[in-house]
């Protein structure tokens, strides 16, 4: 029998929780009282995100879709020059996955990136990637070849130089963020030259730029490793949530392990009590590798699975009986490492009107695994929000990001949460935010930045003790303050 996809194998047939993502709506964070509902007019010169919460004014939207060559260069030099005379800003996005205008420049000059050329290096094992390209474009060009990105984001939707400048990670191991297979790139910094970083050459800018949310430059193209594609085939292990981080380390540090995620169960009744962990291995057969396949028939109706956890203890736990007991048994056939990653975060799209997929993610020790797990037992079921996942990864240690969030080999726990469009549901995700944020720095974790905003300023320094270091070379680099977002706005410019 064929196996499941990936995003089928998350959302409720057999696996980790994955990437939600809610309606584009243009909602704004008016003063309502209670339930009122939070929205906002929408326009040409409004732009939001994922959250369908930062709706923000900006001057003007240009998508630019030229190769990464001199007539690109040259339009992204105007742009600076421009908006740098005017004094306003300038940020380059691409799918906007972020949940608090990471991306978005108030009243600047937002660009989109849409371009999707990828050209192979086989010698080198490495692809050269316009900085917009979305990640379904590289497996498209890799695949075929009988190549596979080395990381890349959990799903195929958004930007490669987006991954890169959130610093996010996948779920292949044993490796760290999907910025340390950058071999190197090109950007335009705000003075408008154009240099080439990679951690020997310029590797101060590489640092800032790798997690840097496009404060530091405008990346053209990159330069990234690849690997092989492979036939794989999965190991499903059921386990107390206390026996996990032993278990899914002794699986990262497995060599024959090529792919590993874990989740924890969601029932209030018995939150966070058992964990599952999937881990993917080579099979003897690497000849002749099917096409790199999407979703199917079957992911479509976990997702609908997913959906009706809403509010519902009965179906979390069917769900979860589902994952544990009838995924492993359908989704034990083998598959290829390109068909795995090739999912779209529109399978989990939330059609409600009235609600918004809000994502949190914090990073542990495994030695911390037992407190962080106690603190989300104790702070979340708590909560007026609606919790539906949780997915488990392995981050190595990043010693290259200015701004890294695994200081140490890590475990990432990233959470989806349904929220209400209310102003008390805000509120209440809000406070929760900030109790969790409190309880995982003090055991030495971190939480990631691409989210809601809600975290003071004291809490972003105690997860990222370097953020007054690179405030401090961003005004050295870029003193009119050229590139700048809600992430400058709200916790750097502070500093």
């Amino acid at each position: 029998m064929k196996a499941l996809t990936r995003r089928a194998a998350m959302i409720g047939l057999g696996g980790a929780a994955g990437w939600g993502i809610s309606r584009w709506l243009g909602a704004d964070l008016p003063v309502y009282d209670g339930t009122a509902r939070i929205s906002a007019p929408t326009g040409p010169q409004i732009l939001n995100d994922a959250s369908g919460l930062s709706a923000t004014p900006i001057q003007k939207h240009l998508i630019l879709r030229d190769d990464a060559d001199q007539s690109l260069i040259a339009a992204l030099r105007r742009e600076l020059s421009e908006a740098r005379t005017e004094g306003r800003p300038v940020n380059i996005g691409a799918a906007r996955h972020s949940m608090g205008g990471q991306a978005i420049p108030r009243n600047g000059t937002a660009i989109t990136f849409d371009n999707g050329a990828v050209a192979l290096d086989s010698a080198q094992q490495t692809y050269r990637v316009h900085a917009g390209a979305r990640w379904s474009q590289v497996i498209a060009a890799l695949d075929p070849k009988g190549w596979s990105p080395k990381v890349m984001q959990s799903n195929n939707d958004f930007g490669v130089a987006a991954t890169f400048s959130v610093n996010a990670h996948g779920w292949p191991v044993p490796f760290g963020p999907m910025g340390a297979t950058v071999k190197s790139l090109r950007m335009l910094l705000p003075s408008g030259d154009l240099v080439t970083c990679s951690a020997t050459e310029n590797s101060e800018l590489f640092g800032m730029a790798m997690g840097g949310y496009g404060l530091v430059g405008l990346i053209v193209d990159l330069d990234v490793e690849m690997v092989k594609n492979a036939r794989l085939s999965p190991t499903f292990d059921l386990l107390d949530a206390a026996d996990f981080p032993r278990a899914f380390r002794a699986a990262v540090e497995d060599p024959a392990v090529t792919m590993a995620y874990g989740r924890l169960n969601v029932e209030r009744a018995s939150f966070f009590e058992k964990a599952l962990l999937v881990t993917y291995r080579e099979t003897p057969d690497q000849t002749e590798l099917p096409q790199a396949s999407g979703s199917g028939w079957m992911a479509h109706a976990a997702s609908r699975l997913y959906r009706a956890q809403l509010g519902n203890e009965t179906i979390k736990s069917f769900r979860w009986w589902n994952e544990t007991r009838v995924g492993p048994a359908l989704g034990s056939g083998e598959v290829t490492r390109n068909s795995l990653i090739n999912e779209p975060v529109a399978t989990l799209d939330d059609r409600n009107p009235d609600r918004t997929d809000i994502l949190h993610e914090y990073f542990v020790g495994y030695d911390a695994f037992d407190a962080f797990v106690t603190a989300c037992r104790e702070v979340i079921p708590a909560s007026y929000q609606e919790f539906l996942n949780v997915t488990l990864r392995y981050v190595a240690q990043d010693d290259q990001s200015m701004l890294s969030f695994a200081t140490t080999p890590r475990i990432a726990a990233v959470m989806s949460f349904s929220q209400e469009l209310s102003q008390r549901a805000e509120a209440d995700m809000a406070r929760m935010t900030r109790a969790l944020i409190d309880r995982i720095v003090a055991i030495g974790g971190a939480y990631y930045l691409p989210y809601r905003p809600h975290a003071t300023l004291e809490q972003f320094v105690a997860a990222y003790p370097q953020a007054p270091r690179f405030a401090q070379a961003k005004r050295a680099l870029d003193p009119d303050l050229v590139l700048r977002n809600n992430l400058w706005d709200s916790y750097l410019d502070r500093l």
